[in-house]
């Protein structure tokens, strides 16, 4: 199972080393009170875990070994994995242990594909998608990953540590990443100095960027982590903390040493404080009608973008940039490179993307792809995509006008179906790993209580690092996952772990049950959502989900919510039930001549009378008529009909403002 090997913090030197020398005496022994044997046999190895400080003291002795300041070590570690080990897990493009030492041609050796081909990822039915599914590409070849994607083999030759020790042991992993830095600090011809500011130049090569300005921008954010200084408890218990140095100062000519290339001075919308790129999604016509791989619009003049989505490539930076330059294949509007946080822009959030499987989100959404070929949902993002990632988030939700909520900002799981046949082919990224609460957190808008305990909603808000619950395919059907942090929490229907899951009429038509694997969204509420309170009882809170009540657990030692209040909608009196829609389409007499009536047909669940739900937002029905390769046929048709965005499920849903009554949470 993946990631299922403790760390040995400290197999022996002589187990370790391949090539170089032993370390200086004081640094053996220092070693050598930190480390427990790693082989199997050794029976003086009894202890599971390893002291609290034992990280902090690795950090400090790999410093000591390869003569660099550990501020600079801990910072990079800290951008690249905020010091988690991951139980040896890869990351989502093959980055093992703190250091983020990759190895992808071993981390996709064995990788599943978790999305459904069979969503259409333009999601009008008047205009189905007539090129490829979205499945996942093939992998580059071994001998055709950029050394980006190859650093561990390089911290191996470096410092004469095996490959699996760098894999799996995070003392030998800090060791690596020492390694690389103190090895870049030479080619450069700068000295081994005690100073941090000495080493902008070499910190700024260690992700392997290809060009300037995202090396510099990974240097600085580094640079300004060691600044602020840095605590925190990492995901194996280990206390780790980085001192402020407030006065350190950003040298960031030693970056022209690396010779990296300049970026293509173009112009693109993304914030200042990233490195952006202009890769151009084609707009060509192909062969009859078809035309691809995106529309264009005039928004917001056109329609106003309300939501943002989040995504993941499952496949390198390499294959993604391949992929979107095929004018028959999908679009998207940006790509987020992991290791170093560098963006490419494809399409202007002024077009439409073919990105989220339901036509209505992708005319009034710009989507977000994050670099991940590692499909697995246990694997884990770099904080360094986190950041840029929430930096651009935050520039486009100023510059559309989109609030920064999880109303607004969805992940590709949270965009629902279009028809209750669409609904089993919507994909799951980001998934149950994808750290909401952090990631907000970054954009200054942190998930808080916004009400007292009679409100009447909550916002889920389980406490990252330590909420673990059980997922099974990960690694292959049914196979348990290996414990992880999770932003999701669990529901069932009644209050009791014993109780079945909350069932998803619309992915089992059939009435069977929802599961715990890691792509069944039937019976999951995730970080950042809000839903009405229906009952509470002990550790145990209820909430109307999918036109049922549902249970999860909420105790108060450990809470997996907190109390919100805002406005919810609930049938207006004398309906026992109200239709509900995964798109905010005009009635049939708001389209002109030549324009076919597109069906306002309802999703196969019922908000029944006494429910009631979280309100999103308040939006006029809109339907893009876009058919034709020259865009003055396109047409954006506008009814009287008026739609509430709700929080119904694990995705979002759509509810006619003529079928419901609005009010306050605590009435």
């Amino acid at each position: 199972m993946r990631g299922s090997v403790p760390p040995s913090w400290t197999t022996p030197l002589r187990a370790l080393r391949r090539s170089r020398g032993a370390f200086r005496a004081a640094g053996v022994m220092a070693s050598a009170a930190l480390l427990l044997p790693l082989a199997p046999g050794a029976a003086t190895a009894t202890v599971s875990r390893p002291r609290t400080d034992a990280l902090q003291q690795a950090f400090a002795e790999a410093a000591r070994e390869y003569q660099v300041p550990q501020s600079v070590l801990l910072g990079v570690s800290y951008l690249e994995s905020r010091w988690d080990s991951h139980s040896g897990a890869p990351s989502v493009t093959g980055g093992y242990g703190p250091m983020h030492l990759t190895d992808a041609a071993h981390a996709l050796a064995a990788v599943p594909h978790h999305s459904d081909g069979r969503e259409d990822p333009r999601g009008d039915g008047s205009r189905p998608f007539a090129g490829p599914r979205a499945t996942r590409p093939a992998a580059l070849p071994a001998g055709e990953l950029p050394p980006r994607l190859r650093t561990l083999e390089q911290a191996a030759r470096v410092s004469g540590l095996p490959r699996e020790a760098l894999r799996k042991d995070p003392a030998a992993n800090v060791r690596g990443g020492a390694a690389l830095l103190a090895a870049a600090q030479k080619r450069l011809g700068l000295p081994l100095s005690g100073n941090p500011a000495d080493w902008f130049g070499a910190v700024a090569g260690y992700p392997g960027s290809t060009d300037t300005a995202t090396a510099t921008a990974f240097a600085r954010d580094v640079f300004d982590v060691i600044r602020s200084g840095q605590r925190r408890t990492t995901d194996l218990g280990q206390r780790v903390a980085l001192p402020a140095a407030p006065r350190l100062t950003d040298r960031t000519e030693q970056v022209r040493r690396l010779g990296l290339a300049d970026l293509p001075d173009e112009e693109t919308e993304c914030p200042e404080a990233v490195a952006c790129e202009a890769i151009p999604a084609p707009y060509e016509k192909l062969q009859g009608d078809n035309y691809g791989n995106h529309d264009l619009a005039d928004r917001p003049d056109s329609q106003k973008p309300e939501f943002i989505v989040i995504h993941d490539t499952e496949g390198s930076w390499e294959t993604t940039i391949k992929l979107i330059k095929d004018p028959a294949y999908v679009s998207w509007n940006y790509t987020v490179r992991s290791a170093d946080g560098h963006i490419a822009q494809h399409v202007p959030t002024k077009d439409v993307a073919w990105h989220a499987g339901n036509w209505y989100v992708n005319a009034k959404s710009v989507g977000i792809e994050h670099e991940g070929f590692l499909a697995q949902p246990d694997a884990w993002y770099t904080e360094e995509m986190y950041r840029t990632s929430a930096r651009l988030v935050r520039y486009l939700a100023e510059q559309l006008s989109i609030p920064l909520d999880r109303q607004h900002v969805l992940g590709h799981d949270n965009v629902p179906g279009t028809t209750p046949a669409s609904i089993k082919g919507m994909h799951t990224d980001p998934g149950p790993y994808w750290d909401w609460a952090h990631y907000f957190d970054l954009m200054g808008r942190p998930f808080r209580p916004t009400g007292g305990p009679y409100a009447g909603m909550v916002t889920v808000l389980p406490e990252y690092d330590v909420h673990k619950p059980a997922y099974t395919g990960c690694t292959a059907p049914a196979k348990a996952c290996a414990p992880h942090g999770s932003g999701a929490v669990r529901l069932y229907t009644q209050p009791s772990e014993k109780a079945p899951l909350v069932k998803d009429s619309g992915l089992r038509p059939d009435g069977s049950a929802s599961t715990i694997d890691v792509n069944d969204t039937g019976a999951r509420a995730s970080t950042g959502q809000q839903f009405v309170v229906a009952e509470r009882r002990g550790s145990w809170t209820a909430i109307w989900y999918l036109g049922q009540l549902a249970w999860f657990k909420n105790p108060v030692s450990q809470p997996t919510a907190v109390n919100a209040f805002g406005k919810v909608v609930t049938p207006k009196e004398g309906l026992a039930e109200i239709p509900v829609f995964g798109r905010a389409y005009p009635e049939k007499e708001a389209y002109p001549a030549g324009v076919p009536v597109q069906a306002v047909e309802p999703l196969p669940y019922r908000l029944l009378a006494g429910q009631a739900y979280a309100m999103g937002q308040r939006v006029r029905s809109e339907y893009l008529w876009a058919k034709t390769f020259d865009p003055a046929g396109h047409k954006v048709i506008r009814g009287k009909d008026v739609y509430y965005e709700i929080q119904f499920g694990h995705r979002v849903a759509f509810v006619k403002a003529a079928d419901v009554t609005v009010r306050p949470s605590n009435q």
